[in-house]
């Protein structure tokens, strides 16, 4: 039998079920709240059932019957194909957006500096960054792939290692140079400290205390500080001689290369528990694009 419900209304109805609100799907799918309740109400006259029942504990929320949620796992999964198959369609053409979620800092301490030579091979592919620090929907929000630093493992994604890092103390050349400050760890005592907090929260993360720890130093105190939850500027205010930073090795390699940035105390090494990986759904693995951006990445981290 042939359905006369459009796909609007499908869509209109698993974005308030995930939402639990007509007001958050609207914002999604950038109309009105009225709009996406009439079709949602096109639905349920279609289908001679309703679909959804209000809870009024505090804000009033849209759940989902029991019929309903049952169909949403096969209605998200059909939208996942459609997207696919979209893409399919685009193959045949050697153009395209590729769109890419990274860390702002990834973007701007590694990723960018190097990103001329992937346009340089694929000139017909325009690569799109999303940059932010907040877990994203890669089937919502049209992503490819993306980079993210943890232990490997995220909800329907496939993670392959990209690099794995070491952490250590980083300070600009003049700060190491006067009064030959900073021949010994203890030193780190008399210093501004420099806290990365962008993973903050994130089990494994390394923190002063972690890498003091391994130093066997006990005397200084890591409470105080400057506090940065962006790890290209706590870089940059360690580049500015405004203390010493707990550095990721990744993100300073170019600043160590360059010299802006001397990592006193090499003898000490601290391997991080965390890593960067190349993420991308499964579904979308032999996507001529994603594939030539991920050896890319590949080729560029060995």
């Amino acid at each position: 039998m042939k359905s006369p419900v459009h796909l609007n209304a499908l869509r209109a109805f698993e974005a308030s079920a995930r939402h639990q609100s007509f007001s958050a799907a609207s914002a999604e799918l950038n109309v009105t709240p009225a709009a996406v309740g009439q079709l949602v109400r096109t639905l349920e006259e279609w289908l001679g059932t309703p679909l959804f029942h209000r809870a009024t504990s505090g804000r009033v929320r849209l759940l989902p019957t029991e019929t309903a949620e049952r169909a949403l796992p096969d209605i998200r999964a059909g939208f996942d194909r459609l997207a696919l198959g979209l893409e399919r369609l685009k193959e045949g053409s050697a153009s395209g957006v590729l769109t890419v979620t990274v860390s702002p800092a990834f973007a701007a301490k590694w990723l960018l500096p190097r990103l001329d030579s992937f346009q340089v091979a694929w000139p017909d592919t325009d690569v799109r960054l999303d940059t932010s620090l907040k877990p994203v929907d890669f089937v919502a929000q049209g992503i490819d792939i993306g980079v993210r630093y943890g232990v490997g493992s995220w909800p329907g994604l496939m993670a392959e290692k990209l690099m794995e890092e070491e952490v250590y103390p980083v300070c600009s050349p003049k700060l190491l140079r006067e009064h030959r400050r900073l021949q010994k760890p203890n030193d780190l005592a008399r210093e501004t400290l420099i806290h990365d907090l962008s993973m903050d929260g994130q089990a494994g993360f390394p923190t002063w205390d972690a890498w003091l720890g391994k130093a066997g130093v006990t005397e200084v105190a890591t409470a105080r500080g400057m506090k940065i939850n962006n790890s290209a500027a706590v870089l940059q205010a360690a580049i500015e001689g405004q203390g010493v930073a707990l550095a990721r090795s990744v993100m300073a390699h170019d600043d160590l290369a360059t010299e802006r940035l001397v990592r006193p105390f090499p003898e000490i090494t601290f391997a991080s528990p965390l890593a960067y990986y190349v993420v991308y759904r499964a579904e979308c693995s032999s996507l001529p694009k994603l594939v030539a951006f991920r050896d890319w990445l590949l080729k560029e981290a060995a």
